[in-house]
């Protein structure tokens, strides 16, 4: 072997016709089996090649892969690990210069063959698939880096590599699925294991692929699953594409987001575990994507969502409408099934939204809230013409759910940013009054955006605080922007949790995210002249209880009755105005005596007794304007507008809608108006 070697070495010109010679010798060897021969040869092949680094070498290597071809040809597996041995040598060799004829289409696919390997011998199996898995190694080493040769990447090559070492891969996972964590392999392990190995070279491919050739590698991922049914359970989904995700250049994560939502449009009319398989799987792209570079799909991957959330609803309904008849158990599951398909969207369309910087942040609120169906919006709004009232109510509801979710942490730098009229409107709209869980998502997003300092947690529930300055609230000054953004827009706010404490349906979580409310727009937003508002509206919502001219159950009248302690309590401490915080502790006194259930810690106990009725109670169980009026006009407060009751304001909205609670308080509004001069028309 060394006479052969130098001879090759100082007469490089002789080494074609000692490759063919060797060949040829080979050939022979291996259809006659003549094993020991051929192991010969194909050493002296191998050591030549290695030893032989000259321009002469090309027709060397073209016999050298001719006998690698005939091995793997042959039926004997240990012929065919020997010619992949062989063939891996090769594929570590840098060569000089780029071979533009030579082809590997027949590697590729006799290693991809040998990954599926069923021998029924399972040591000869294993040994045949990490050859296998060796072989398409060496060919993406071999190819990938030389940009004349880019063959590795066209897709019929690609249907190849890439299912054969997710087939591998699976196996693992089905083991481990079975066993439990998987422990973690050690070198030697590697080399024995077909799935370590196939998922090392799956994120070498990955690694390598670049722009123009991303997609050819990751498609046939999804033809693997879709065949092999994966994406219910979708364990094995989840961790290819995270192999995926953080195998291939961050600047090329919003391709596979892309490619993920392109499968669900063509995956929309499967099963609900199906499609909720592909969102989850999509949740975890989006996660690690987030930390990167997400690109120019922003926008796409929400308008997808939310088309899919649409379609999930229109489904649910659909089962609904076709078993009203009969009330089988399959529908139910299906029904809780498009549940998982809307829990799935919502959560990603959640985690998505709240991993954008701001300035997109901001823009993916107004996109989502684009879509809330609400009375007399444009047509961006999702169509759920076709769905009905409970449809309607079902989008309304998700999409509300998916905005409190991207508000969440959100931190502009004045309200106006966190709450511009596009977003604002739509927001505190009747549509979205029409029962106490779209009431509740609704005060739930305003607390997002604009509890600025996170107060929120602190005044979690609602009670009467004995000492506010225990809180530890933190606030800064109210700035110019916030006090113009009050005048515009306060009465809208107030209106808004006035008729919220009109609605019959309202439970105690209403009731505390109305006094969280009221208390973060003390905190965040009230100059004096607010804070005059706010104990209008306070007032006026005591005089719902009192007066009770929407017919509200006795526990409504004593809930908002108990609010209004609450509120008033914490006000009065804030403003720390003594005559004020007196008056206040006064009623709460002589309530906790006299009718506790003007009080929330004991309205909202599991048994409370509820008085038959409201009329004969005494003067000083009630917060009265004038006392109030007094004290805070000793402190400099300009008090005149005490006086003048407050009357939530008209909008268009309320003269289309159908809401009676609405309807009535225009017409109480129309019968108080006249009644007012002019001047305290201007102040209203």
């Amino acid at each position: 072997m060394e006479k052969l070697t130098f001879y090759a070495v100082s007469a490089p010109e002789k080494l074609d016709r000692i490759g063919a010679y060797l060949a040829e010798r080979l050939s022979r060897d291996v259809v006659r089996h003549r094993y020991g021969y051929v192991l010969i040869a194909m050493e002296a092949l191998d050591q030549l090649l290695m030893a032989c680094h000259s321009q002469s070498i090309k027709p060397f290597v073209e016999s050298f892969l001719h006998m690698v071809a005939k091995l793997l040809e042959s039926g004997e597996p240990k012929l065919q690990v020997l010619g992949t041995n062989s063939f891996v040598k090769f594929a570590n060799i840098e060569e000089d210069t780029p071979s533009y004829h030579r082809r590997y289409d027949f590697f590729v696919s006799r290693f991809s063959a040998m990954c599926h390997s069923c021998d029924h011998d399972p040591e000869t199996q294993t040994e045949i698939r990490i050859a296998g898995i060796r072989g398409i190694q060496g060919v993406v080493r071999k190819t990938v880096n030389d940009e004349l040769r880019a063959t590795i990447w066209e897709p019929q090559h690609m249907d190849k590599i890439v299912p054969s070492l997710l087939f591998n891969m699976q196996k693992i996972e089905d083991i481990d699925s079975r066993i439990g964590p998987p422990s973690s392999p050690t070198g030697g392990e590697k080399e024995e294991n077909p799935a370590l190995l196939a998922e090392n070279c799956f994120r070498e491919l990955l690694g390598r692929a670049t722009y123009g050739n991303m997609n050819n590698a990751v498609r046939p991922v999804f033809a693997h699953l879709d065949h092999h049914r994966l994406w219910d359970p979708n364990e094995f989904a989840v961790s290819c594409f995270k192999i995926i995700m953080y195998s291939i250049q961050a600047q090329y994560s919003h391709h596979v987001i892309q490619e993920i939502l392109g499968h669900l449009d063509v995956r929309k009319r499967d099963s609900p575990r199906v499609r909720a398989g592909i969102i989850q799987v999509l949740l975890e792209a989006v996660a690690i994507a987030a930390k990167g570079s997400i690109g120019p799909t922003v926008l796409e991957v929400f308008n997808t969502l939310l088309k899919h959330l649409r379609i999930s609803v229109d489904f649910e309904l659909g089962d609904r409408r076709s078993s009203a008849g009969s009330t089988t158990f399959s529908t139910n599951s299906k029904e809780s099934d498009e549940r998982i398909v809307q829990n799935a969207i919502i959560q990603t369309i959640g985690f998505f939204g709240s991993n954008l910087p701001d300035y997109q942040r901001s823009e993916i609120m107004m996109f989502i809230m684009g879509k809330v169906p609400v009375l007399g919006t444009t047509s961006q709004s999702l169509d759920t013409s076709h769905l009905g009232d409970l449809g309607t109510r079902r989008i309304q509801i998700m999409l509300l759910r998916s905005l409190l979710m991207v508000t969440s942490g959100y931190k502009a730098t004045t309200i106006t940013n966190a709450l511009p009229p596009p977003f604002l409107d739509p927001l505190l709209s009747p549509s979205l009054m029409e029962d106490s869980e779209l009431r509740q998502l609704v005060l739930e997003i305003l607390h997002n955006l604009i509890d600025r300092h996170d107060n929120r947690a602190k005044l979690r529930g609602i009670r009467i605080i004995p000492d506010v300055s225990d809180l530890k609230i933190k606030r800064d000054k109210i700035s110019r922007q916030d006090v113009s953004f009050m005048k515009k827009h306060g009465q809208q706010l107030y209106r808004h949790i006035y008729l919220g404490c009109k609605e019959e349906d309202n439970v105690q979580k209403n009731f505390e995210l109305l006094f969280t409310s009221l208390a973060l727009t003390t905190i965040e937003l009230a100059n004096e002249e607010v804070v005059i508002d706010l104990i209008r509206l306070a007032i006026a919502l005591q005089d719902i209880a009192i007066i009770n001219e929407d017919n509200l159950p006795m526990f409504n009248r004593c809930g908002v009755m108990a609010l209004v302690a609450a509120y008033l309590n914490f006000l009065s401490q804030m403003i720390a105005v003594p005559a004020f915080c007196q008056h206040v502790s006064k009623v709460i006194e002589t309530r906790s005596l006299e009718a506790s259930y003007f009080l929330p810690e004991t309205i909202f106990k599991d048994k409370c007794n509820l008085p038959k009725s409201l009329e004969k109670h005494e003067k000083d169980l009630f917060f009265l304007t004038n006392k109030i009026a007094e004290s805070l006009g000793g402190s400099g407060y300009s008090v005149e507008r005490l006086s003048v009751p407050y009357v939530p304001q008209v909008t268009d909205e309320d003269r289309l809608s159908r809401r009676k609670s609405i309807v009535d308080t225009v017409s109480i509004q129309v019968d108080i108006l006249p009644g007012n001069n002019t001047d305290d028309k201007s102040n209203i």
